[in-house]
């Protein structure tokens, strides 16, 4: 098996706007391309999720 050595690609990053649970307790996020509401319910803990911005990898 081969493994590859050397530096790696960095991978390119940007910022995101994505939801992210109100429960200090909870640490459940999602991209907001991923959401299909206006206003987003966490799916873990069922709190209230708000709006913000990450530094987050690209996805192709």
């Amino acid at each position: 098996m081969a493994y590859r050595r050397g530096p790696r690609e960095p991978v390119p990053e940007k910022e995101t706007v994505v939801w992210s649970c109100t429960n200090k307790e909870c640490s459940c996020w999602m991209r907001d391309a991923f959401s299909t509401d206006e206003k987003t319910i966490c799916p873990i803990c069922k709190s209230e999720m708000e709006k913000e911005i990450r530094v987050l990898p690209v996805i192709s």
